[in-house]
């Protein structure tokens, strides 16, 4: 099966002591490519490293709203400097809105989120989007700024209908992670999944987290083998040939990165 893993965290410090051996069962699991999005400057320095090392990974940087509070001119430029200097980064992201947690003021996240929308337009890279719990902020936000021209994916997309298709109206791919797969928790998300437009669609692990049915029951740890697992359920939920499905995905995913991997 043909998989890319299109949002990953194998920067974490949790993969440091299987690195190796978590490629090798990606690689048998049909994971061709993977994509490390970065959530500061230290992750993505850290995401640069691994991909330096590997044929089949790229790299996204950005500023989580987590971090927005931290968000300084300092941090936007040594991040727009790692874009520029190396050619695996390949997106800008992820970055966005979230008000369910609240770990960074809103007026910080909606500041450092404009200014990385400008950044990413500046350097023509696609955008990963956070979105959670914004109360349409964040679609406010990004519709008015350049929906003709730019490309995104709302990454772990969980929201309502009306979300999903206002996403689309902008262009904006979807990406699908373990959730979908989740009994209770996907429930909406596999009602939904069958209207998004194949050509719209990504797959992601979100590794380390959000672990996916069946996996979840035997481990904690999320990994990018995994995604094969995310495949299978939408494919089930699409009424889809999972092999055909899969081909259809890669070729998202490589459009939406730019990429040419086989």
């Amino acid at each position: 099966m043909l998989l890319f893993d299109s949002h990953c965290h194998i920067d974490d410090p949790c993969f440091a002591a299987d690195m190796d051996a978590m490629f090798e069962r990606a690689k048998k699991a049909g994971v061709r490519a993977m994509a490390i999005a970065g959530v500061d400057t230290d992750t993505a320095q850290k995401a640069v490293k691994i991909a330096a090392g590997r044929n089949n990974v790229i790299t996204a940087v950005g500023i989580h709203p987590h971090d927005a509070v931290h968000c300084t001119q300092k941090n936007l430029s040594d991040l727009t400097g790692l874009a520029k200097k190396n050619s695996c980064v390949k997106a800008w992201g992820e970055t966005g809105l979230d008000f369910n947690r609240m770990f960074s003021p809103q007026k910080d996240q909606e500041a450092c989120f404009t200014a990385q929308l400008a950044i990413a337009a500046e350097l023509d890279l696609p955008l990963i989007f956070h979105e959670r719990d914004s109360n349409g902020r964040f679609y406010d936000i990004v519709k008015t700024d350049g929906p003709g021209s730019r490309k995104g994916v709302v990454h772990c997309f969980s929201g309502t209908r009306a979300e999903l298709f206002q996403y689309l109206d902008l262009g904006y791919y979807i990406g699908i992670t373990g959730i979908l797969t989740i009994q209770k928790r996907g429930k909406l998300l596999r009602e939904l999944a069958p209207m998004i437009p194949k050509d719209k669609i990504l797959i992601e692990t979100d590794a380390p987290y959000l672990t996916p049915a069946p996996q979840k029951n035997r481990y904690r740890r999320n990994e990018p083998a995994f995604v094969r697992s995310v495949l299978e359920k939408l494919a089930q939920v699409c009424n889809q040939d999972p092999e055909e499905l899969a081909r259809t995905i890669f070729t998202n995913t490589n459009r939406f990165f730019n990429t040419s991997f086989a």
